[in-house]
């Protein structure tokens, strides 16, 4: 399956449906039934002002299904505030979500609005809401309860005129019954709970997948790689992923990398990832060949590999790489143009996210 040749929607595909807009056609487009039914909720609760709480491990797109049921409600054209509650110290999380008056505490010359204040009338979006203190959780039950909130040092309540949509990777319940989190705050946020199916239940979708990512990084990387080795997808479809698509998009980016040729090919994946598949299949042999040739070919294969394997190690420093490999820089670089591998490839970047 190619890029220009992949295979059709099923009839009832999520795809074929005008409920979507046109920029979440992509991401509804899914061949898995659980997935399907998925869509299916999220289509009944985004039209409503409902609380919504998505559970899923880490990695399964709880934010992409936040935006999602965003872009999907009568708050589409206002804000979507996305707060990643886990990335923040217990000391700031209160006057990042309620923001604060002038003089409130000391470094405080202004007055500054927090994320609900910047969410009115829109969306917010409270990702690992598992990891707040029993202090914030009592704050947070009275916007849910009251619908008002005050900033820290303030003394007169604010409306909250927002949507909110949490996300947990932990069992919320479990922790309710462990103590750890109010169990009042638990039946406010999941007035709709949304669980979200791990890659792994989900793997019939993996081979889009690869080739939306292709797409997406032949756009930003300069580069033209249009295919994907059977094998590889195979190998992918099998993986158990635990670190389910944000695990897949670091490992196609790469191999995307690593890659020299129009075809994403097993070379230049981790190989642990082909340890279940039969190692035979790995290698297409060619049996009209003569022994010497074959031999040629293999060599060439395990150079490229090693060399690729070793610019990623040294991040494309080629005297550091050429000390690893006990030849000089000359040697490496004739190397490199043999295989038609680029050093700058290998260097350390920063990618958007897709």
């Amino acid at each position: 399956m190619s890029i220009q040749n992949r295979r059709p929607l099923t009839e009832d595909s999520p795809a074929h449906d005008d409920f979507w807009n046109p920029d979440a056609l992509k991401v509804v487009n899914t061949r898995s039934p659980q997935m399907r039914q998925t869509f299916e909720k999220v289509k009944s609760v985004a039209p409503t002002k409902t609380t919504v709480l998505l559970l899923g491990d880490t990695g399964v797109g709880k934010g992409t299904l936040a935006k999602l049921i965003h872009q999907h409600s009568s708050r589409k054209n206002e804000a979507f505030i996305h707060v990643h509650c886990g990335a923040l110290p217990d000391t700031l999380v209160e006057s990042e979500l309620f923001g604060y008056e002038k003089g409130a505490f000391t470094g405080a010359v202004k007055r500054k609005l927090g994320r609900f204040d910047n969410a009115q009338k829109g969306t917010i979006f409270l990702d690992e809401i598992n990891t707040i203190s029993s202090t914030m959780q009592i704050k947070l039950l009275q916007v849910l309860q009251d619908r008002i909130f005050q900033r820290v040092g303030g003394e007169s309540p604010i409306e909250a005129d927002v949507r909110v949509i949490a996300a947990s990777n932990s069992d919320l319940q479990q922790m309710c019954d462990q103590g750890l989190f109010r169990k009042d705050l638990y039946y406010r946020l999941s007035v709709f709970p949304l669980e979200i199916p791990s890659l792994q239940q989900r793997s019939e979708d993996i081979p889009d997948w690869i080739y939306y990512l292709l797409d997406w990084f032949n756009k930003h990387y300069f580069k033209d790689i249009q295919d994907v080795e059977p094998i590889v997808v195979k190998a992918l479809q099998e993986y158990a992923w635990p670190g389910n698509i944000r695990e897949l998009e670091n490992v196609i980016e790469r191999a995307y990398i690593l890659e020299t040729t129009s075809v994403l090919r097993a070379e230049s994946f981790p190989q642990e990832l082909f340890s279940g598949i039969n190692n035979s299949s790995k290698v297409a042999m060619d049996l009209t060949q003569p022994l010497a040739e074959v031999r040629r070919q293999g060599v060439e294969h395990l150079e490229r590999n090693y060399l690729k394997e070793l610019l990623t190690e040294h991040k494309g420093r080629i005297n550091r790489a050429s000390e690893t490999a006990g030849i000089t820089t000359r040697q490496l670089h004739k190397l490199l143009t043999k295989h038609g591998i680029r050093k700058e490839d290998f260097k350390e970047h920063q990618y958007a996210t897709t």
